[in-house]
């Protein structure tokens, strides 16, 4: 096996492991995000901002993701409403503003939120408390 010359570094690849021992390169979740236009003519724009917003959350989450969302417009009232699901994981939110690209952030940051909120809560859950064998020998040297 060849060292690395100065100044170089090896690089690893993040791997998941699969039922057969084998290990294969962990891909990134892919996102998929479908918009329903009611009473609004859809635009590329609008439909590429969302896209690209949506994007960004869903490398959060550990499986692919299927991003629901509906942009409604009502006289003078631009509202939207978003699903985002992720296996067993189900997020909601719903805004109502004058600009649709503002509900596009606000949607977004609420669905943001609630998902760091939910890997908050998870990692706190993980919380592992030392093994018998670490507390026997704290116990032995006091």
């Amino acid at each position: 096996m060849k060292r690395p010359q100065t100044g170089q570094r090896k690089t690893k690849v993040a791997t998941t492991s699969k039922a057969d021992g084998v290990k294969a390169p962990r891909s990134t979740p892919k996102s998929n995000v479908s918009i329903t236009f009611r009473h609004v003519d859809p635009t590329d724009a609008l439909r590429t901002y969302a896209e690209r917003k949506f994007g960004r959350i869903a490398k959060h989450f550990k499986r692919d993701c299927e991003t629901y969302l509906i942009l409604a417009v009502d006289k003078h009232r631009q509202s939207g409403e978003v699903t985002l699901k992720s296996g067993k994981l189900e997020f909601a939110a719903r805004e109502e503003t004058k600009d649709l690209y503002s509900v596009i952030d606000l949607l977004a940051e609420k669905a943001a939120k609630q998902l760091q909120n939910h890997l908050e809560k998870s990692s706190t859950r993980r919380v592992r408390t030392a093994s018998t064998g670490a507390i026997m020998t704290a116990i032995e040297e006091s």
